[in-house]
């Protein structure tokens, strides 16, 4: 798992990263955090980024199915070996903590509901919202005619605004089936809406990068 040669060019870090501050701070050690992130990766799980202008922190995130560390290129191998475990262990509990908040789908319909009160004026009543894992194209799906409504188990792993963003997104098609500019006014009443947007688009970018696009990979 050796990093990549320094200075490669800046690339943006999304806003869903974790981060270490190396001032004051220590990796815990290698075998320990292993073991916290749930033993060996599988080879190609990690890619690491070496960067001499980086000396103060260590960043890390998820893009297209890996982990993306970035260190300094000062690090040793040991140094590199500790704090990417570290760091994969991180994310992985962050991960795992919002899980447990997104809970199940009794728990995403009380969510759908509550923000079509505070954004939707309450209009849109679905019948059922759940999880499915069948959904690799696109983040969400709703069928008006039966007021039900789909959401990627795929981003159980994002951050909640942009989980209740989809939400809204579908919510709103209970209103308006279409795409059109009234559709749109009201899914922009969600105050993260284009936050959100933009972290979808970032996803859908980092995974075309590393296969080829179908472009379909949406919210509908």
């Amino acid at each position: 798992m050796p990093g990549t040669p320094s200075d490669t060019p800046r690339r943006p870090v999304p806003d869903d990263s974790v981060r270490a501050d190396l001032r004051g701070t220590r990796a815990v050690p290698a075998d320990r955090s292993a073991r916290a992130a749930g033993g060996v990766l599988p080879e190609g799980a990690v890619e690491v980024r070496r960067s001499s202008r980086r000396r103060r922190t260590v960043t890390a995130y998820r893009e297209s199915g890996r982990t993306v560390v970035l260190i300094p290129a000062a690090f040793s191998p040991a140094e590199e070996q500790r704090w990417v475990a570290q760091m994969v262990a991180k994310l992985q509990t962050r991960e795992e903590r919002r899980r447990r908040s997104l809970g199940g789908d009794g728990e995403l319909m009380a969510r759908a509901r509550a923000l079509s009160a505070a954004h939707l004026d309450g209009v849109p009543q679905p019948a059922g919202v759940r999880w499915v894992d069948n959904q690799n194209r696109r983040w969400g799906s709703c069928t008006p005619a039966d007021r039900t409504i789909r959401l990627s188990s795929r981003l159980r792993a994002m951050p909640e605004y942009v989980v209740d963003y989809v939400l809204v997104h579908e919510l709103a098609h209970l209103v308006e089936p279409s795409h059109d500019a009234r559709f749109w006014s009201l899914v922009a009443r969600y105050p993260q809406a284009e936050r959100a947007r933009g972290f979808l688009e970032g996803v859908e970018l980092g995974a075309a990068s590393g296969a080829r696009s179908t472009g379909d990979d949406d919210v509908d």
